[in-house]
């Protein structure tokens, strides 16, 4: 299965109605986080199964997706680099962390980064040092930094929460209501699985917080103490 294979089935998905809804639903107007980004207007379960059919693409076949300037062709790149390390043995694992992080630059909307992330830089970090989450969290990219926070999820489903946290504390100023958002949604996943560790840290911090980020992360809590957090009653 070859790369105009893979171009070639994708193409052949195109909806010209959905991509216009998709091309509003992710900002590509001018000035906008998606300026520019081209969409075929498929589902994702669409292209991830398409994805999973070109397993076997080589790394200069992905690099060709990544740089592409629609938006399925790169997120079938990310998708299949997420099957690949499924598959791989730990010295591969490394292969393509290492090719996940040198190009990077066409994981550049939130869902290409929310669907591969904690699945390759997370899972791989797990008992790693974890400095380059740091380094990222600090990056002028918004992308960068989205990627830093969301691959956190990988260590949350793992019960280790100190990572999110302090990159948390490193985004609380963030500008960018992306970022916002992805803080909020991780600590809120914190707090499905303790929820003490997530109020803890909300007390600290809540004030200081962007509004949507607050949001985000008392989303699931019980109506009183989300309306004390809200009001800056608690």
């Amino acid at each position: 299965m070859s790369l105009s294979e893979l171009r070639k089935e994708l193409t052949n998905e195109k909806n010209p109605e959905q991509a216009k809804i998709l091309q509003r639903f992710f900002k590509t107007g001018e000035g906008e986080y998606g300026e520019g980004d081209i969409f075929y207007g498929i589902k994702v379960p669409v292209t991830r199964t398409i994805a999973k059919r070109f397993v076997k693409l080589t790394f200069n076949e992905l690099k060709i997706l990544l740089a592409s300037e629609v938006h399925e062709e790169r997120l079938a790149a990310g998708l299949i680099l997420v099957e690949k390390f499924n598959k791989a043995n730990e010295k591969e694992r490394e292969k393509i962390y290492r090719f996940y992080l040198t190009n990077r630059k066409g994981i550049n909307n939130w869902d290409l980064v929310d669907l591969t992330a904690p699945k390759v830089i997370g899972t791989y970090l797990m008992n790693r040092d974890k400095k380059i989450l740091f380094d990222l969290a600090q990056s002028k990219n918004l992308w960068d930094r989205r990627i830093a926070i969301i691959s956190t999820l990988a260590f949350i489903r793992k019960n280790q929460f100190d990572e999110t946290l302090n990159i948390s504390r490193l985004l609380l100023k963030d500008k960018h209501d992306l970022i916002h958002k992805a803080v909020g949604w991780m600590l809120r996943e914190i707090g499905k699985i303790n929820g003490d560790v997530e109020t803890e840290f909300l007390l600290k911090h809540y004030k200081e917080m962007p509004r949507t980020m607050l949001r985000y992360a008392i989303e699931k809590f019980p109506e009183r103490k989300r309306k004390q957090f809200l009001e800056g009653t608690i």
